[in-house]
């Protein structure tokens, strides 16, 4: 008896539709683990960014950490807590990467455009913070014509769902190195 309702059982798959069967096995599938994956987005993070920069700038691994660490401090001094915070939330290492920004507080440039900008960064926050940026981006060996390279790479980069917010934030914080 039991042979019997065996074998009603797999003449029963044999001969349903080909819909039904393919459902059943997609079911089969699924139960054991093997159906397909809906991949979902990658949730932006600094090392991705830091990959996409130096990807598609040729530049090394330092000179990406150390640039974006630069960016992402000027924005840190630009924005609230609450909204830095925000930042760190949506795009976690941006701490850790702001360590990689070369220090150039003891920098200064004795002439020329540079030594002017230093003279007037030190009546404006603004000028300083801007300033630094530049250093920063030259003691990398970076051009600093390279800053809004490095700005619209990390815009790109975070041009999905996930990066939405990230984005806003970082768009709200580089406001006067983009003016």
């Amino acid at each position: 008896m039991k042979h019997l309702a065996m074998v009603v059982a797999v003449l029963s798959l044999t001969f349903s539709s080909q819909s039904q069967a393919e459902g059943w096995f997609d079911s089969l599938k699924s139960m054991l683990g093997f159906g397909e994956e809906v991949q979902e987005e990658a949730a932006p993070n600094v090392s991705g960014m830091v990959s996409m920069l130096i990807e598609n700038l040729g530049v090394n691994a330092g000179q990406a950490q150390g640039g974006l660490g630069s960016i992402f401090n000027y924005v840190k001094g630009n924005l609230s807590d609450e909204k830095y915070g925000q930042l760190t939330s949506a795009l976690p290492g941006v701490g850790e990467l702001i360590k990689y920004a070369p220090d150039v507080s003891q920098l200064k440039e004795s002439g020329g455009l540079g030594g002017l900008l230093d003279k007037a960064a030190e009546s404006s926050e603004s000028l300083k913070a801007l300033n630094d940026v530049k250093k920063q981006f030259e003691a990398l060996g970076l051009k600093p014509e390279m800053i809004m390279q490095y700005v619209e790479q990390a815009k790109q980069y975070l041009d999905t769902e996930q990066g939405k917010e990230a984005k806003e934030v970082l768009m709200q914080g580089v406001g006067n190195l983009l003016g």
